[in-house]
């Protein structure tokens, strides 16, 4: 009997260490807040785009978001990033219905250094690949484009901005997309965050006063846990101050992110 509770103690003492070795949730919520952070990680970011089209309707998007990164030599990691999107569209012109699907998906490659102190970037290509399943969904064209972001982390601040253009390679009509975030985190210790991170876009193959999408919000979140398995959740509003005709007015970004620590 002895020995058995030595056993069960001496594994109690290890399951303790090995969680208090582990990063806190603090240290989580900051690094998923760096697009460049070496963590695997699986985002699932829903949409919810409200007033849509001259019927104030809603669409849909959930953004699936792997993340991998990969260590390249001594001195750099390769951020792999994938955004495959699964849409619903609601009717634009009567009689043609809506439309639930996959869109173009996008990968991204972010080289960045390993040790680059409390200011951190990277830089590399981004690819759009033709994956829609309807014309109504996506471009019906490969694109690619320069990308780079910067990240600055002191205290309980997270901040820094990510961008990427794009341009068709034998598109018709010519696809030139222009997407710019900007992110303003300040965490706190238990966990729990404030954010904004409105993702503004321009399409300058769009008609004068139609290219630009440009919202403004904020929203919380927290690193939560179910059983072992840490998931950053997030809860965020924006309205669109400047959109194009029949663009969304507002939008609700739910997200559920899994976190695999190494």
């Amino acid at each position: 009997m002895k020995n058995t509770i030595r056993v069960f103690s001496a594994a109690l003492m290890i399951c303790t260490a090995t969680a208090e070795d582990g990063p806190s949730d603090s240290d989580l919520a900051k690094q998923t807040q760096n697009p460049i952070a070496n963590l695997i990680s699986l985002p699932l970011q829903n949409n919810f785009n409200f007033g849509v089209g001259p019927d104030d309707d809603m669409s849909y998007v959930l953004n699936v978001q792997p993340v991998i990164p990969t260590k390249i030599g001594e001195n750099w990691n390769l951020i792999n990033r994938v955004i495959a999107p699964l849409i619903y569209q609601p009717e634009s012109v009567p009689g043609t219905g809506s439309e639930f699907g996959l869109g173009d998906t996008i990968y991204q490659a972010f080289f960045s250094p390993l040790d680059s102190g409390s200011i951190t970037w990277g830089f590399g290509p981004v690819t759009q690949f033709p994956t829609a399943s309807d014309p109504r969904l996506g471009t019906e064209d490969w694109a690619m484009g320069p990308a780079g972001v910067i990240v600055a982390m002191t205290g309980p601040w997270v901040v820094g901005a990510t961008a990427y253009n794009i341009w068709g390679i034998d598109a018709d009509p010519n696809i030139n997309f222009m997407l710019f975030q900007y992110f303003l985190n300040y965490n706190f210790s238990s966990g729990w965050y404030l954010t904004s991170a409105p993702i503004i876009t321009a399409n300058w193959e769009a008609e004068s006063g139609n290219e630009w999408t440009v919202p403004f919000g904020l929203g919380a979140g927290k690193v939560v846990h179910l059983g072992k398995q840490p998931i950053n959740t997030s809860l965020q509003a924006y309205a669109n101050a400047e959109r194009p005709s029949g663009a969304a007015e507002w939008q609700l970004r739910l997200q559920f992110q899994f976190l695999f620590p190494k």
